[in-house]
């Protein structure tokens, strides 16, 4: 593996509660939009909570030419195949060529596939019997689906994985997919991840109590769990190399990456934090950077009372006393958590808060928790030159990914290390 090779980012596409593309995710995340509100995507009525971050009036024909059959598509398919064909519209790669589609390949971060598809088939068989009920998805149903009518559709012929890691996954396969292509095993990637929301989760997280009865309060003293969301998020990356040749627009570059396993619960983190130190740690080692060159932390901050906390510590224990001089914000305010769309959404992010030169700000912060003392952005959009941000992704079972995105500026070293 050529551990020099530098891969960018070229493309970006998604769809959330709050944008139905990059340009209005933009302007969304500046303006401290909030996307969590009434769920009637299903009925609601028996969980102690009513509320998450739905994707309304998503009209699949709106984002898919015809010429792309979506019979027998999933939500999950058509989020993510929405998000891919923008993101390479955006890098000026669509329509593939041949010589691109022998060697590009797919990596999904995948949750709950078509399982809203599989409840309504079951409600279906409930009502009106089996031998009177159809389930034309059925193909759907699995998170690799989403991989496989991508490549299909596109006729993409390299790599083709989906990992499922839970809320990490979207992260972990930015930094499986710039290995793939310092590998040699593909010339240019799709990766990101999706998440529709489903009856199966959304009671599962009911059942846990984790979820907020209004809306989310990342890092606040009286948040009262997360707030679930729904959306696709993709990514074109391609060596920089290739992107300078084709004159390519360059959002940003992934510097570094790190995964760890915390080996101590099903649904709760280690609270000293040591899985999340760990994977902070080795991004940090991977991208050749200090602690000194991060200028924003994108947190996973689900404002769960544990899990924020032991964000904080972690975080303090990587950065020192620096760490009270680093902007952190949670997105998951706006969009909610979005579960194995969340590392590449909030991926996204990070890319644009290097674009842009702004750090989003942590919605419905009121109250400091003495536990959560960092500088949270709580005033609004925060402005400034962003040159290297790290973004965390922190999953059931301990599943932990840290992924560092840093700015592109011509003339820095051409196809070199930097």
């Amino acid at each position: 593996m050529n551990k020099t090779k530098r891969i960018v980012i070229t493309g970006l596409g998604t769809i959330n509660a709050i944008a139905g593309n990059v340009p209005e995710f933009v302007r969304a995340l500046q303006k401290g939009v909030c996307g969590i509100g009434e769920i009637d995507l299903f009925d609601t009525a028996e969980c102690r909570a009513h509320t998450g971050g739905q994707i309304r009036d998503f009209d699949a024909r709106r984002y898919i030419p015809p010429e792309y059959s979506i019979k027998r598509m999933s939500r999950a398919d058509l989020l993510c195949f929405a998000a891919a064909l923008e993101a390479l519209h955006d890098a000026g790669l669509y329509p593939l060529e041949s010589a691109i589609k022998e060697d590009m390949g797919v990596a999904i971060g995948g949750g709950s596939g078509g399982l809203l598809e599989a409840e309504g088939f079951y409600g279906d068989v409930l009502r009106k019997g089996s031998h009177r009920s159809r389930f034309s998805t059925l193909s759907s149903v699995y998170c690799t689906s989403s991989a496989d009518r991508l490549a299909t559709h596109l006729g993409l012929m390299g790599p083709k994985i989906t990992l499922m890691t839970a809320c990490s996954a979207g992260a972990t396969v930015l930094g499986h997919g710039r290995d793939l292509i310092r590998s040699g095993q593909a010339s240019i990637m799709l990766a990101g991840g999706v998440e529709p929301m489903c009856r199966l989760t959304y009671a599962s997280f009911n059942a846990l109590k984790s979820l907020a009865p209004d809306v989310c309060r990342p890092f606040d003293r009286n948040r009262a769990g997360l707030s679930l969301g729904e959306a696709a998020a993709m990514m074109v990356l391609e060596p920089l190399a290739a992107a300078l040749a084709r004159g390519a627009k360059i959002y940003g570059e992934i510097l570094g990456y790190g995964v760890t396993c915390d080996s101590h619960h099903m649904t709760s983190p280690d609270e000293q934090g040591s899985g999340a130190v760990r994977a902070m740690q080795a991004a940090l080692a991977d991208s050749g950077l200090s602690t000194h060159d991060i200028d924003y932390i994108n947190a996973h901050g689900t404002a769960t009372p544990v899990n924020d906390v032991t964000e904080t510590k972690a975080i303090k224990e990587v950065f020192g006393k620096r760490a009270y001089a680093i902007p952190v914000s949670s997105t998951k305010a706006m969009t909610g958590h979005t579960l194995a769309a969340s590392g590449a959404l909030e991926g996204i992010v990070s890319v644009l808060a290097l674009a842009h030169g702004f750090m989003p700000p942590t919605l419905h912060y009121r109250d400091a928790d003495p536990l959560c003392d960092l500088d949270y952005i709580t005033e609004g959009v925060r402005w400034g030159d962003v040159r290297a941000v790290l973004s965390n992704s922190f999953a059931f079972g301990g599943n932990n990914t840290t992924v560092i995105f840093g700015g592109y500026r011509k003339g820095e070293g051409g196809d070199e290390p930097k």
